[in-house]
């Protein structure tokens, strides 16, 4: 596939910045979203030009750490995928994407599609945690847990601490997220 992709520059959190436009060519649609901004890297390195700075860790969308708007969009158009588990296929030779950084107080870019997370992740560690030697672990089926508890549960401890609800949020409400926390833990009564 060949994209035309625009990406927000900054060079500093004091800078301003703005789009620039690319044009990315050989794209797999087997590739995912992460590695198509490789390929743009070194595309970009080969030419003389400074490549595009984004967060990642893990690629297997479980971190949270890839978070970008992609057309709009955290994380681009697939539900409930991160960006770095979007896939190429999504979208069609010769498309137009627009990549930015989360739009949130709560995120100040660093730099390009890099944000400060510092401000979620005191958040995440205010959660407290504790170490107590509570003996020998009980068998797993000992405590019966209700179904509908253990639904409610799983579907809290599937937040992964992106920042994706704060982007996605008109009023970019960490609130979103510290909420959702409180009930998890609420959960665990």
């Amino acid at each position: 596939m060949k994209l035309t992709v625009n990406v927000w520059r900054q060079k500093n959190p004091k800078a301003k910045g703005d789009f620039k436009k690319y044009k990315v060519n050989d794209v797999s649609p087997d590739s995912s979203f992460l590695e198509m901004l490789d390929q743009l890297n070194e595309d970009l390195q080969a030419q003389g030009e400074e490549a595009i700075t984004f967060d990642h860790d893990c690629r297997e969308g479980i971190c949270g750490s890839c978070g970008m708007v992609v057309n709009g969009i955290p994380h681009g158009p697939r539900q409930l995928t991160t960006t770095c588990q979007l896939h190429m296929r999504e979208y069609r030779d010769g498309d137009e994407i627009w990549i930015e950084p989360w739009r949130a107080t709560a995120f100040p870019v660093i730099k390009d599609l890099m944000v400060d997370r510092s401000a979620f992740d005191r958040i995440i560690a205010s959660g407290g945690y504790i170490s107590v030697n509570t003996g020998s672990p009980r068998d797993a089926n000992e405590t019966p847990v209700a179904k509908v508890s253990a639904d409610l549960a799983f579907d809290a401890a599937t937040c992964i601490g992106c920042g994706a609800c704060v982007a996605a949020c008109p009023n970019a409400s960490a609130m979103l997220f510290t909420g959702a926390k409180i009930t998890h833990l609420g959960f665990l009564l």
